[in-house]
């Protein structure tokens, strides 16, 4: 797993409760130290990249998001993660504060782009895009294009992979279509006000793609899928000020994030024998994305103010666990129907050369006596010895 690390700049609750210092310094384009008050805390911090205060939205996108959407029209899987505290910018990152803005449109809207320009300059190739949108609100995932599918169902076969049972995906064709699905997904997402942020994400936002593309040449195909996912944020409840039902919401947020950070550790531990991806509805649709077939890249989003010092020393953390995940990506290649003819001949050939065999041996047994060599496999030292007359049977390697 590629994990880049993004601060942004002070805010004005920040600066109203004493925050205005600075906790970290940049040594590097790939490493943040903090200035922490307690021992435990100080220390650098390295990754694949870091983006201080000052980043643009294109940085963001071209050297963290973009290398993964290629990967994708490639035919592998892709992920794009954010990870953070509240009203640190996971929002702003991933969908931006304008979609249409070539300055403030985040990496969702900016993969969009990237993706029909690639299309236009493929001529031979036929291509099919759906999109779908889901949000992981209090453990259930809901559908964001048809809010009325308000618990939707994980399932998973060895097709498939992890799917979502009856998702709402519509098919697209240009960039517009995609930014316009995406505006009616927004819409229905849950969203409350918090002390920390007036627009706080009280759910998990998986935005989903799947490209299927055709060679018009010889039949080939390949199908890749892009998970973009801005996950709500850890909250610290006495800094939120949440109560009622958003304090509710807070615990399923925490819990679920929790429960990732298990997975993470599970992943990263060198001993566990179980990874506990079905222990939340976040990790388990996540699956394939953190030590499966995926190429993912974790942003992670900090706040540079001493007043968030403890928070974005353990967001430092998460990611530094994070980096140590080994994927296992692989093209997801349909073979062609000439390769399928292909393989069918040579299937055809060995059981014929088998079949010739079974008939020898059917001979001898039938005359009554004699050794018989049946061969076992390819390998000329792999055989079976089979004495008849003592009804022995030797196995040699």
């Amino acid at each position: 797993i590629s994990v880049v690390c993004r601060f942004r700049p002070l805010n004005e609750i920040e600066r109203s409760n004493g925050g205005e210092n600075i906790c970290v310094e940049f040594p590097d384009d790939y490493s943040v130290k903090l200035r922490s008050q307690s021992s435990d805390g100080a220390g650098a911090f390295v990754f694949d990249r870091v983006f201080p205060m000052d980043s643009r939205q294109e940085d963001i996108y071209n050297i963290a998001a973009k290398p993964v959407v290629e990967s994708v029209l490639q035919g592998f899987n892709g992920t794009v993660l954010a990870y953070g505290q509240t009203s640190s910018g996971k929002t702003f990152t991933m969908q931006g504060p304008d979609i249409s803005s070539p300055s403030l449109a985040g990496v969702i809207p900016r993969m969009v782009g990237t993706l029909f320009e690639w299309i236009t300059n493929s001529p031979g190739i036929e291509f099919t895009l759906q999109v779908s949108m889901v949000e992981i609100y209090c453990e259930a995932v809901r559908d964001l294009f048809d809010p009325r599918k308000s618990a939707l169902a994980i399932r998973e076969d060895r097709v498939r992979g992890v799917y979502l049972e009856d998702v709402t995906e519509i098919y697209v064709s240009s960039k517009e279509e995609v930014l316009q699905a995406m505006e009616k997904g927004n819409s229905s997402r849950s969203v409350a006000a918090t002390n920390m942020n007036e627009r706080s994400s009280r759910s998990h936002l998986i935005f989903m793609l799947k490209l299927h593309q055709t060679s018009e040449r010889d039949g080939s195909a390949k199908t890749g899928k892009l998970y973009l996912v801005d996950l709500a944020g850890s909250e610290k409840i006495a800094k939120t000020g949440a109560e009622g039902r958003t304090l509710d919401e807070a615990k399923k947020i925490n819990q679920s994030l929790s429960e990732l950070g298990n997975v993470i550790n599970s992943l990263t531990d060198g001993k566990s024998s179980h990874i506990p991806y079905r222990n939340s509805r976040l990790t388990r649709l996540l699956q394939e994305s953190l030590g499966g077939n995926s190429k993912t890249t974790l942003i992670i989003t900090a706040s540079p103010s001493v007043f968030n010092e403890v928070e974005t020393l353990s967001t430092l953390r998460f990611g530094t666990r994070a980096k140590t995940i080994k994927n296992k990506p692989k093209v997801n290649r349909e073979l062609t129907i000439t390769e399928l003819k292909k393989m069918l001949a040579a299937a055809e050939e060995s059981l014929a050369v088998k079949e010739k065999r079974v008939k020898e041996l059917e001979d001898v047994i039938a005359r009554g006596g004699g050794v018989c060599l049946l061969y076992t496999s390819d390998a000329a030292d792999d055989l079976l010895c089979v004495d008849l007359g003592g009804r022995r049977i030797i196995k040699k390697k």
